[in-house]
């Protein structure tokens, strides 16, 4: 068996958060046996050709490549699909399982089913509080709620009194954490849902939002693409609100540029491909664990016109 390399072993104990927490309770993970690493499925709720999740699918696939692990990747922004996804896994014998949670009740029977059959399981970018209880080894991802916290403090810091904060998946809860988290760290808010699948309507219907209530001076978006939109919604009502978002792709890193974008909260979901690769690679070959029941942090961390061009290039390849 490969050696793990200690590097690899040190980024996953240096990106853990060993802050303060309570007792964590988790369900019962079957009884582990060392032995190898050699297969793990990620299982997420990206759509397609989301930007976003193509990042986290590149650190996976590049952890795998690094660790001598296969990994296959598969998404479903449908809850039942997803669940149908993680049976399809676990009964294909998988020796390690990454699952991201943004809908936790509907994927709860398919995890525990998991985790019953011994398959050791990391969660990643969604589900940070039901994590533990359904008996993941482990999370990978931000506090949602914090990174909205930081995020509206830093608009609110920018002198702005009003925000429209956009919601681009219906039942996603991380996107309503985020919209929780920038009102309590910015203050008066109104909440817009729009579908990301639906991206005419959705710059429709932040214009229509715009238009209707001038005192609107600031618009966080939940999504790299539907940032652009925001963008486009702005110009088009003739608002003066600045945009923000989370997440980065190419077109966010122009924007900031172009000073179109004021920032765009990062959550390096880089790390939730690869970290976790390497979470279930030291479980299975040495019964290791990180976080001690905590999350593994990975963000929130901001770009904006400071640094985008030093970020600019590994968002072009597709690591940011």
């Amino acid at each position: 068996m490969r050696r793990l390399s200690p590097w690899l072993a040190a980024a996953a104990v240096l990106a853990a958060c060993s802050g303060p927490g309570a007792d964590v309770t988790s369900a019962p993970q079957s009884p582990a046996s060392v032995g190898q690493l050699r297969s793990v499925a990620v299982v997420t709720h990206g759509s397609a050709g989301d930007a976003f999740w193509n990042v986290v699918k590149n650190g996976a696939e590049a952890a795998g490549k690094d660790l001598g692990v296969r990994v296959e990747y598969n998404s479903s922004g449908d809850p039942g699909q997803q669940a149908t996804l993680i049976d399809n896994a676990v009964a294909q014998g998988v020796d390690g399982l990454v699952v991201s949670m943004a809908n936790p009740d509907a994927l709860k029977p398919s995890i525990e089913k998991a985790v019953a059959a011994g398959i050791p399981v990391v969660t990643i970018n969604s589900g940070e509080e039901q994590s533990a209880a359904f008996g993941a080894i482990g999370h990978v991802g931000q506090s949602e709620r914090q990174a909205g916290a930081s995020a509206g403090k830093r608009l609110a810091d920018a002198g702005k009194h009003k925000m429209l904060c956009v919601i681009h998946e219906a039942g996603n809860v991380g996107a309503n954490e985020r919209c929780v988290g920038a009102t309590q760290g910015f203050g008066t808010t109104v909440n817009l849902q729009v579908d990301i699948n639906n991206p005419t309507d959705a710059q429709s219907r932040i214009k229509g939002a715009l238009e209707s209530d001038p005192s609107l001076d600031a618009v966080l978006t939940l999504n790299s693409q539907v940032a652009a939109l925001a963008v486009s919604a702005v110009k088009e009502s003739h608002s003066k609100a600045v945009v923000a978002t989370f997440d980065l792709n190419s077109d966010v890193v122009d924007a900031i540029r172009a000073g179109t974008l004021l920032f765009a909260v990062d959550q390096q979901q880089y790390e939730q491909g690869y970290l976790p690769v390497v979470m279930l690679k030291m479980y299975k070959s040495n019964l290791n664990t990180v976080g001690g029941g905590l999350p593994v942090q990975t963000g929130p961390a901001f770009v904006d016109k400071k640094n985008v061009d030093a970020i600019a290039a590994l968002v072009g390849q597709g690591t940011r």
